[in-house]
């Protein structure tokens, strides 16, 4: 089974997403723009692979975390996103929408049992 490889970004909802990207500038040290902040880093394993994850905060009533009705959402970074889907949907998980490829990797969106959203992430 193809798999997750790391988290590729934490997102979570917020009544003002800019004065919490200001709390956590001040307080946590995060380097914010309105998009949040990216981690980068190196592969312990591969040294000259490197990878980000990102976090980012969203407006309470953003429609990007539907049909989820929870706060936040996990973007997992994934190997061969089109097996993994193919799997996905043989073990009948819900897949919200279809792969989408930009030029910075491939998404798609789906349900774990409890309505959580998960957002799967190939890099290019």
């Amino acid at each position: 089974m193809k798999k997750v490889t790391g988290i590729g970004g934490i997102f979570f909802k917020c009544a003002d997403p800019q004065a919490m990207n200001e709390w956590y500038a001040t307080n946590l040290g995060l380097t914010t723009s309105e998009y949040g902040t990216t981690f980068e880093w190196q592969s312990a394993d591969n040294p000259q692979q490197k990878g980000s994850t990102s976090w980012c905060t969203f407006a309470q009533d953003t429609p990007y975390f539907a049909p989820s009705t929870k706060p936040f959402m996990i973007n997992y970074r994934v190997d061969d996103i089109v097996a993994l889907v193919a799997e996905l949907k043989k073990n009948n998980v819900t897949v919200v929408d279809e792969i989408a490829e930009y030029d910075y990797g491939k998404f798609v969106h789906i349900l774990d049992p409890e309505g959580n959203i998960l957002e799967l992430w190939e890099p290019a």
